[in-house]
């Protein structure tokens, strides 16, 4: 381990009680102790960045919750952007590199002053980004990542199988959504977009989309019938949503989603079409995230933080989250 600057033996920490579903600011929680046998960088958190559903894992997914969390302590907030306080002997990084990276839910999150990321899940902050903007990056530009090239079979931005295939995009101007709109975009790939009002159709025409489905006005089974169907359908809202997703994708398509699993939603009637579905959850990647970092540190990508919130105005940050109208990220300013 390298020298270790001098840093407060204690932190301010956002705790959740599963229990009692309450939040507890903790103002006297220890400064974890990295293990350099893991990989682990002690980290000064400046922002994180919230995902819906988060405070939820711990009860639907606690066999990967607790497995690297043995005092099942939960403190959301799994982006990350901050400065590297120390570093493993073997690290490519050094202390004082400003980082961003998506930690492993199966640790306590980064609401908390100091935090502890891997190796493999770490790249270089990309300079012209703010810490908001920073923190925004890694969960939901890692999904459209692997969404795109990992699951759905684009080889890359210089795929000349993918370029010109036509692909859905469900609540493209979500966080996830925007990501996976410009990816696509500068794959080559074409890209239908579903929002829900006007301004997001400026948004998403703007990021890249040639076509735009406003859901108020047009369900996804009637576009289907006149305009579809697609090589490949992005689902990010799930529920009767992915249901209708079903409709939109071509006979030996595909079709991901990112909130539940697609086989059960098959409607009846299409039972037998050929077509690969797939569920996945993200999972942290550096070398991806650092080209993600670079590419947008270039300006190829737009990132969008929908507000930002002091560490203690924390009920401010998660209403706004569970509330469903935040456009882009909602993070929370650990420290400057």
């Amino acid at each position: 381990m390298t020298n270790i600057p001098e840093h407060p033996s204690t932190t301010n920490a956002l705790v959740y009680d599963t229990k009692s579903q309450t939040f507890h600011f903790n103002t006297s929680l220890s400064v974890p102790t990295p293990d350099a046998s893991k990989g682990d960088h002690l980290i000064r958190v400046h922002t994180t960045a919230l995902c819906n559903g988060e405070l939820d894992w711990p009860t639907l997914f606690p066999g990967v919750i607790f497995s690297d969390n043995p005092d099942g302590l939960i403190v959301p907030g799994y982006d990350v952007a901050g400065t590297l306080i120390t570093a493993p002997p073997a690290s490519g990084f050094k202390p004082g590199d400003e980082i961003i990276a998506r930690t492993h839910p199966s640790r306590p999150g980064n609401c908390r002053e100091y935090s502890i990321c891997r190796s493999e899940e770490m790249a270089l902050k990309p300079q012209k980004l703010t810490w908001a903007e920073a923190a925004s990056v890694p969960v939901s530009a890692l999904t459209a990542w692997q969404a795109l090239f990992d699951h759905a079979g684009v080889r890359g931005f210089d795929d000349p199988q993918s370029r010109g295939k036509k692909i859905l995009i469900i609540a493209a101007a979500g966080s996830v959504g925007i990501w996976l709109v410009q990816l696509a975009k500068m794959a080559g790939l074409e890209v239908v977009a579903q929002v829900g009002n006007l301004a997001n159709e400026r948004l998403v025409s703007d990021l890249g989309a040639s076509e735009v489905v406003n859901h108020k006005t047009t369900g996804l089974k009637a576009w289907a019938e006149t305009s579809g169907p697609v090589d490949i359908v992005f689902d990010l809202l799930g529920g009767k949503t992915l249901e209708d997703a079903w409709y939109c994708v071509k006979d030996n398509g595909t079709l991901i989603s990112i909130v539940d699993s697609p086989k059960p939603k098959m409607p009846n009637e299409l039972e037998g079409n050929n077509v690969k579905s797939e569920f996945f959850i993200v999972a942290p990647n550096g070398p991806q995230l650092a080209e993600i970092s670079r590419l947008t540190n270039e300006g190829q990508f737009l990132t969008m933080v929908d507000s930002v919130w002091n560490f203690r105005d924390y009920e401010g940050a998660f209403a706004k989250l569970k509330s469903g109208t935040a456009r882009g990220k909602v993070v929370i300013k650990v420290a400057e």
